[in-house]
């Protein structure tokens, strides 16, 4: 299998799938990442070496820095994304699912070195192929995982609906479980949120999902905003 997935259960007790990337999406990025890291030290070498030995130090700089802030930078600051990632529509995220922060990029960039040895990403190549979630060392350290970006429903949709009173008494529970679901529609995919409707449909009016006058999606939200005392 070249990609597989893996399931993260949320506080709130809804399992999400999460889409691992695997080794041939995460090598593209990484040769995308590698151009993209060599044009930037080209510019600068160009503009910086008409100062002789002076720019020749400042150009080591600068390759230091790109080699090793490139990733943390983009990957923070871009939700996750490097420039190669973003292309191939990958996300680096912890193991729980939660986005990356500055501790877990940075750890899991600097263990690049290990997975370099003994030469051209041979330990990186061989954890990645073994470990089930594609993770080389690096990741393995930091609790990251690469996962292929998840489409999402366009920001605002589940707003338009009215609020509907549940068919049955909720517990507290239950009712967290839904809105917590509805908050997360804007960033799953529509065939995950139709997965995690029917998971939730005991608590769903029956008689309007089989009339097809409104979708399980679209009934869960109503609910949700009715329990958040907007109906």
């Amino acid at each position: 299998m070249l990609d597989t997935t893996r399931e993260v259960e949320v506080p709130e007790g809804i399992t999400l799938e999460l889409p691992i990337a695997g080794y041939v999406s995460r090598a593209l990025a990484f040769i995308i990442d590698l151009f993209a890291r060599g044009a930037i030290i080209y510019i600068f070498y160009w503009l910086i070496m008409i100062f002789g030995d002076f720019g020749a130090g400042i150009i080591m700089l600068i390759i230091f820095f790109v080699e090793w802030f490139y990733p943390v930078l983009f990957e923070v600051l871009w939700h996750g994304q490097t420039p190669g990632k973003r292309a191939m529509e990958l996300v680096v995220v912890n193991d729980d699912g939660t986005p990356i922060d500055w501790s877990s990029s940075i750890i899991r960039n600097l263990l690049r070195f290990a997975d370099f040895l003994p030469a051209l990403w041979g330990f990186g190549a061989i954890s990645m192929l073994l470990n089930r979630d594609f993770k080389r060392l690096g990741d393995m350290t930091a609790g990251t995982l690469v996962i292929h970006k998840q489409q999402t429903i366009v920001p605002g949709k589940r707003d338009r609906v009215d609020g509907l009173a549940p068919k049955e008494s909720l517990t507290l529970d239950e009712q967290s479980a839904i809105i917590a679901y509805a908050d997360r529609l804007n960033r799953m995919s529509d065939a995950r949120n139709r997965e995690l409707a029917g998971i939730l449909s005991p608590w769903l009016d029956q008689s309007k999902l089989k009339a097809n006058s409104e979708s399980a999606v679209t009934q869960l939200s109503r609910i949700a905003k009715w329990l958040r005392g907007h109906g």
